[in-house]
């Protein structure tokens, strides 16, 4: 009686070391994913550039700084302050500055779609991190239902092995009832 309680309770602990085996790998498993996950995020494959996109992104960061916007400014106040106070045949642009407003117009016009693009290549960079970001946290959503199954699966298999045991003491204890009534009588 004794070998075979000693055979089912080392049976039993052979399936629950198993079935915990198993759970390790899989829970190695995730966090090796994980890793690779992370890793890529952190060190992203290098972006290969065009000439025109790192010329359109340097004009684009010279154009949106300080530095464009005062030298700008007192390039236009030298112009109209030259051209204001210089001798009649020295001035290439009087009053009405139209030079000077055909120049504005031209480097509005060539500036405006140059920023544009840079702006569209940092959107769609955005936008794939955002996806990025959306792929992790749609992962880490399934690993915790996961992790949630498993906690679930273990707990069955818990009660299930106490309901086993509880069964297999009822059955000792019958016996055991039955083989002090046969002494007693």
């Amino acid at each position: 009686m004794k070998l075979m309680a000693t055979r089912t309770n080392s049976a039993m602990l052979r399936a629950e070391k198993d079935q915990l085996e198993h759970l390790r790998k899989i829970v190695d498993g995730s966090i090796e994913e994980e890793q690779v996950l992370i890793n890529n995020l952190l060190h992203p494959p290098s972006e290969t550039l065009s000439r025109g996109q790192r010329l359109s992104d340097k004009i684009a960061r010279f154009g949106g700084s300080w530095a464009f916007i005062i030298s700008f400014f007192v390039v236009l106040m030298v112009w109209i302050i030259f051209n204001v106070t210089a001798a009649t045949q020295e001035r290439f642009d009087p009053y009405p500055f139209i030079l000077m407003n055909l120049v504005l117009s031209c480097i509005a016009a060539v500036q405006a779609p140059v920023i544009l693009m840079s702006q569209n290549r940092k959107e769609e960079k955005d936008r794939m991190r955002a996806e990025n970001d959306y792929m992790i946290n749609l992962k880490a959503e399934l690993q915790i239902r996961s992790l949630h199954q498993k906690v679930d699966l273990l707990l069955q298999e818990q009660i299930k092995t106490l309901f086993d045991i509880q069964a297999k003491q009822m059955d000792l204890l019958v016996r055991i009832q039955k083989q002090v009534e046969k002494k007693v009588q």
